[in-house]
């Protein structure tokens, strides 16, 4: 399985903190974001990409030459320098699949994430199934999952998907972790044809109707870290 990080947005959710520094080298309690997330998946991988814009490509170059991390890792630079001209996130995903020619099982982790539980269990589901698998987490109030990816499932499989639904019937959220088989690598290409290449969860909108996609449902602690005050939160909790 390979790990694909999209790490190219420009963050200004959390201006003026990310004017300068892109979110997922953020620091919570003196590590990098993305370096918890490197932790989580380092024994499901055998390698990792992480894409990023060519305005904070070589603050990842810096801190990329320090890491310490027992897989192959490639940092890849998008070339977009602004906000208006980035590629999105889907974008950025089938640059990296098609750059690297990557026909493998996928890991795709939104890199604002947060959290503390394993998610070796979800790879053990997604091995047992041999189908595609996306994680879910119970937000607590369907006003925050109106502003996520709401999942509709029977015998966990997903039936019904929407990103930002108005009027989602659970609180239980898409979070951004999503194990794909290989032959979806080729479907972000198809999907961009006619579609947004800005939300992952647009892209499940899209894929659930053409592919069974199945869920897991995490417990523990998880953070999106799109504002300042969630950023604080993780802080604080995860000291």
């Amino acid at each position: 399985m390979k790990a694909i990080l999209p790490a190219a947005g420009f963050g200004t959710r959390l201006y003026p903190l990310t004017i300068d520094k892109p979110k997922a080298l953020i620091e919570v309690n003196d590590k990098p974001i993305i370096e918890y997330i490197l932790e989580k998946i380092e024994n499901i991988v055998d390698e990792v990409f992480i894409v990023t814009n060519n305005k904070f490509f070589n603050d990842f170059d810096k801190w990329f030459k320090k890491l310490n991390y027992s897989k192959p890792i490639k940092l890849l630079n998008d070339n977009t320098n602004t906000n208006e001209e980035r590629l999105g996130s889907l974008g950025d995903i089938n640059f990296v699949i098609e750059k690297e020619k990557i026909n493998d099982d996928i890991l795709i982790i939104n890199t604002d994430n947060l959290f503390t539980f394993d998610i070796k269990e979800m790879h053990n589901e997604f091995l047992k199934r041999k189908e595609s698998v996306i994680s879910l987490y119970d937000v607590g109030s369907l006003e925050i999952a109106k502003m996520m990816g709401s999942a509709d499932i029977e015998n966990e499989k997903v039936v019904y998907f929407k990103e930002k639904p108005e009027n989602p019937k659970t609180s239980l959220s898409s979070i951004g972790i999503y194990m794909y088989t290989r032959d979806i690598c080729k479907m972000f290409k198809e999907y961009l044809r006619n579609n947004s290449p800005d939300k992952t969860g647009e892209f499940l909108e899209w894929l659930y109707l053409r592919k069974n996609v199945y869920t897991y449902e995490f417990k523990g602690k998880w953070f999106d870290i799109g504002t300042l005050e969630s950023l604080n939160k993780a802080k604080a909790e995860l000291r």
